[in-house]
């Protein structure tokens, strides 16, 4: 099995609290990998220092082993010679609630696709179209794209979110809870959806949904509190009955 993401003795604390303390386990490449928990447990601020997004909270400390394993080999995402903006192109994220720019649908992509790539023009916007295409948005929005993105739909702000990350052309995508804010037919898509990127990409989801976790994940890991983490074959997670008995009145 390929390991994408290797994490040792990982803690976090926010102002002298901890809320991981010395978790340890390895992410397969492919996907998707779901980590569920209780809320409390650390998901989110698992996925979070993968690509060191904690550091945007104030009095936040972090110790331990996060190695990501990309397309360029090896990253050390704590070393101090791992410059955060490349770690952050290499591994995505897309949040629960879509956090889309107060621009144009364009601009959404074109902007970070400059900032980071200093990629402009024609360049930029094909490599635009080959994101909103990879997201199953370009139809829909192909004659809008200067339209405001605010004014798409929840599930379409969530898709361009998702399109703002690919086009990055990352190896990880980490989404927390994706569906959490959108309705059922649009979390249908987002699902649906993911089952196409998980060919291609590395996944790695946070998740409360039981149903949700058995439908797409390919390996499930369970945080409780204090930061042990739990593997589940696919033995048990397959199988509702078992899932329950497992994880108690964990989740």
């Amino acid at each position: 099995m390929a390991v994408a993401i290797r994490i040792e003795r990982l803690s976090v604390d926010f102002s002298g609290k901890a809320v991981l303390r010395d978790a340890s386990l390895e992410i397969p490449k492919g996907g998707p990998t779901f980590l569920l928990g209780r809320s409390g447990s650390g998901k989110t601020t698992l996925l979070r220092a993968i690509n060191r997004l904690n550091e945007c909270f104030p009095a936040c400390r972090t110790s331990g082993r996060v190695v990501v394993n990309t397309a360029d080999g090896a990253m050390e995402a704590y070393a101090p010679d791992t410059a955060v903006e490349v770690l952050r192109r290499r591994v995505g994220m897309v949040f629960q609630t879509p956090n889309v720019l107060p621009l144009s649908i364009a601009r959404n992509i074109c902007m970070p696709l400059e900032a980071t790539q200093g990629m402009r023009g024609a360049e930029a916007e094909a490599r635009m179209e080959e994101a909103l295409r990879e997201a199953q948005l370009w139809s829909e929005v192909r004659d809008r794209l200067r339209d405001p993105a605010v004014a798409l739909s929840g599930g379409q702000q969530q898709r361009l979110c998702l399109a703002r990350a690919l086009a990055l052309r990352p190896d990880i995508l980490l989404l927390d809870e994706p569906t959490a804010s959108l309705d059922f037919k649009a979390a249908q898509m987002v699902e649906e959806l993911l089952g196409e990127l998980r060919s291609r990409y590395t996944l790695i989801v946070v998740s409360h949904g039981l149903s949700q976790a058995r439908r797409l994940a390919e390996y499930l890991f369970v945080l409780h509190d204090g930061g042990r983490v739990e593997e589940l074959g696919k033995d048990v997670f397959r199988d509702k009955d078992a899932l329950l008995t497992v994880l108690g009145d964990l989740l």
